[in-house]
């Protein structure tokens, strides 16, 4: 009995001391943590990362910037003076050639160049038409375009922001066609877009056939140029918006996803070759455009066309 005895009194001699409690730290671990936070105050996720851009915005003073301008452009020959006054495409001067045949045509553009206001009309003599055009067959009507105006990539995101409004914009990523970036600029305007983004380099801009082939639009829907299309690209995922490829093997059918429905660019890429390596490697998602006809691809204009129809009916 006393060897157990001492055996407990050692046992007792080993405690460093009275046992301490929790605290009541256990008892409130388990109880639970509250409603889980909206998704735009939880951080990390997309909604968050497009509320703190939105905040941003409101913050910054406006800055107006410009990608910088186009070169002056000349339309040659009866027709197409015609047809560029009557589309609208912006002009600053109307050269007549001294003692021209006045035909139809000529009567007509110069109604045209007259009821717009602010088209200077000048005559001047065959050779000076010919040393201006270098050569071409003018036929007597020279129309100077002057430079387009290029908005900044970061404009576009900003002044949707500013209305409320999560961005909708096209990139274009090697179409060199005017033609194609008018059909772009049109289906822009038509399903409430916000701008089109082109490259400054091997690249589609505003020329007179841009601006006719867009069917006015082009005046109310910017169009802005970027010096390195991936680095914009960037800039717009940093300012929360989802880049999204259009590409033949893109892993999602375009009307499957959701992210259509928020701030996003889409970039289209030429017909033939697509989207270059690097812009399609900072894409967030790569979609394709399911052609149960069987065509391999779709020019950019109705590519675009359809990708903002899809992201319109989500807004």
């Amino acid at each position: 009995m006393a060897g157990n005895s001492q055996r407990r009194n050692r046992r007792t001699s080993n405690k460093k001391g009275a046992t301490v409690g929790s605290g009541g730290k256990r008892r409130r671990g388990l109880e639970g943590k509250g409603p889980t936070p909206p998704a735009s105050a939880r951080k990390g996720h997309t909604k968050n990362r497009i509320a703190n851009a939105k905040a941003k915005q409101a913050q910054r003073r406006p800055v107006v910037r410009r990608g910088g301008k186009g070169t002056s452009e000349m339309v040659v020959g009866r027709n197409p003076v015609f047809e560029a006054l009557r589309d609208g495409v912006p002009a600053s001067t109307l050269y007549v050639q001294q003692f021209i045949d006045n035909d139809e045509r000529v009567r007509e553009a110069l109604q045209l160049a007259t009821g717009r206001g602010n088209i200077h009309i000048m005559e001047a003599p065959r050779p000076e038409l010919d040393r201006m055009t270098n050569g071409l067959n003018h036929q007597g009507l020279v129309l100077q375009v002057p430079p387009y105006e290029y908005a900044h990539p970061e404009d576009l995101a900003a002044a949707a922001f500013d209305d409320g409004e999560d961005p909708l914009i096209v990139a274009l990523d090697g179409v060199t066609d005017p033609r194609n970036l008018g059909a772009v600029v049109r289906s822009v305007s038509a399903f409430g877009g916000h701008g089109v983004v082109v490259p400054e380099r091997r690249a589609a801009g505003m020329t007179a056939g841009a601006w006719k082939t867009s069917a006015g639009t082009a005046a109310r829907t910017p169009v802005a140029r970027a010096t390195n299309l991936t680095r914009a690209l960037e800039a717009y995922q940093k300012a929360g918006l989802t880049v999204v490829g259009l590409a033949a093997d893109g892993d999602t059918e375009v009307g499957e996803l959701e992210a259509l429905g928020g701030p996003v660019v889409i970039v289209v890429g030429s017909e033939g070759k697509g989207l270059s390596r690097l812009v399609g490697e900072t894409c967030d998602f790569l979609v394709r455009i399911p052609m149960p006809g069987g065509a391999e691809s779709l020019n950019a204009g109705v590519a675009a066309g359809v990708v903002l129809y899809e992201a319109a009916k989500r807004r």
